[in-house]
């Protein structure tokens, strides 16, 4: 696809930021740019942080963020796998998302540096202990339950599972898709913890073992940034097709929490083959960026 200077440059510049976590980070990394330029909506670059801080390049590392309207952060320290981004570079971070950039939060991301405050306001919720803060579920009549901390447990998941995603409210990242929809193997996090604040939960899911309705996607305010989380994208080390990844609905959305991130209308056609309530559906993932199926511009 031969795209003019005008379309190249109306392309949304998108940070990934990886370089170690207990998923297969390489293995996201690489669907979500494929996925992405696959639009011809999006000019992708990566910037793949030391995952160790003798490496000498831990010490220097420090991404141009306020080159790109929006950053997909994948890093995830939970398990070891990794450390703390260096300090100018959380700092350069914290000041880019308070001065109006996107974060995109992938999946793991938001069960990493339990220990930067900042970034925990960032996140919203998190993959935390009992104690870290408050988790948000959600009653039966679509308003959120504030569950202080030291209640209930730490963030868990019961065994992914098929689920129905159902909206909360009215988010523009939704306009136009169904209420529910069917995703494949979703985990739903139990008990995500965090300071909770300017957190507006968009969707929801029941929890496979019975302990209620938890948030699926929910976006944050941080200054004057926005950032969108959510538990969908997980990518297994092993996986070569990852079938959270094949989901439509993910990759519908994917691309339109980037347009709304960037401050664009997230205006991303809604496929035919969106799922709904009784059926998922799935496409094959090409390893190139001709990925079969979707919209083009």
């Amino acid at each position: 696809m031969v795209c003019d200077a005008t379309e190249t440059s109306s392309r949304i510049k998108v940070l990934i930021v990886d370089g170690f976590g207990n998923h297969d980070w390489r293995g996201a990394t690489r669907l979500v740019k494929t996925i992405l330029e696959s639009t011809g909506r999006f000019e992708v670059s990566v910037a793949t942080a030391p995952s160790r801080t003798d490496d000498p390049a831990h010490a220097t590392w420090l991404p141009a963020f306020q080159d790109y309207a929006v950053v997909m952060q994948t890093c995830n320290d939970l398990t070891g796998a990794g450390t703390l981004w260096p300090g100018p570079a959380r700092q350069a971070f914290e000041r880019y998302v308070r001065d109006g950039g996107g974060v995109f939060i992938l999946h793991s991301a938001n069960n990493a540096f339990a220990s930067w405050e900042a970034y925990n306001r960032i996140i919203g919720l998190g993959w935390r202990k009992r104690d870290a803060g408050e988790a948000l579920r959600v009653r039966e009549n679509g308003t959120i339950e504030r569950i202080p901390a030291g209640q209930g447990s730490a963030t868990g998941h019961a065994e992914r599972q098929d689920r129905v995603v159902h909206r909360l409210g009215e988010h523009p990242i939704h306009a136009g898709l169904p209420r529910a929809w069917r995703t494949p193997l979703l985990e739903v996090l139990t008990y995500a913890r965090g300071p909770a604040e300017n957190v507006d939960v968009i969707s929801w899911a029941e929890d496979p073992a019975g302990q209620g309705r938890w948030p699926v996607e929910w976006t944050v305010r941080y200054g004057s940034g926005r950032v969108y989380a959510s538990s969908f994208g997980h990518a297994w080390s092993g996986e070569a097709e990852p079938v959270n990844f094949r989901c439509v609905g993910f990759q519908t959305l994917l691309v339109r929490a980037l347009q709304w991130l960037a401050g664009r209308p997230a205006d991303f056609p809604v496929p035919t083959d969106f799922p709904d309530e009784e059926r998922l559906s799935l496409r094959p993932l090409a390893l190139d960026p001709a990925l079969e199926g979707l919209p083009k511009p």
